[in-house]
């Protein structure tokens, strides 16, 4: 057989990794500064904020070791975004469901002096009731825009981080 007609073979190593959807173009642009290379997307089973993203890469790269570690780096920097994403709301809803919820009991300790004929108590309580139920929004975007605030900056220092060790790792590569 002539030798330029060989192809050198080559053995490949996969990974399918499961992510949000919020990150899939992160991935997608970032790990073939690894050395991997985008085989598919797919549907992740019982997770509908996520996709499973499936990459190759050559079995004997050049720094894989080194590559990995980087890797793990991006990989954790990835998770640390994705966690002050979360953080951004997670606080703001927890307290107004709360107030929501207390709403609700004041509502029910409302009705509860109405059937007992106690009309002044209905009325008592029947205002911080319908509050319990006006005020969790702009509690919730309150809470939510300050938390916003803080977490920003700290989001756009992880990307800084997360777009360093892709430049360390492309270096690696090339």
């Amino acid at each position: 057989m002539d030798g330029a007609l060989q192809k050198k073979f080559i053995g490949y190593e996969y990974r399918d990794i499961t992510v949000k959807k919020t990150m899939q173009s992160i991935y997608a642009d970032s790990f073939g500064n690894f050395g991997w290379i985008a085989e598919g997307i797919g549907e992740a089973a019982g997770k509908v904020d996520s996709v499973v993203m499936k990459f190759k890469r050559d079995r004997k790269i050049r720094n894989k070791s080194e590559l990995t570690r980087l890797q793990r780096q991006f990989e954790a920097c990835t998770a640390e975004i994705v966690s002050l994403e979360r953080s951004k709301v997670t606080k703001a809803a927890g307290v107004a469901y709360v107030v929501g919820v207390l709403g609700c009991a004041f509502m029910a300790g409302s009705v509860f002096a109405v059937i007992a004929g106690n009309i002044p108590m209905c009325v008592i309580l029947a205002v911080p009731g319908f509050l319990g139920w006006i005020v969790p929004y702009p509690i919730f975007r309150s809470i939510s825009s300050k938390r916003t605030e803080v977490a920003d900056p700290l989001i756009d220092q992880k990307y800084d981080e997360l777009y360093s060790v892709c430049e360390k790792a492309n270096a690696l590569l090339n």
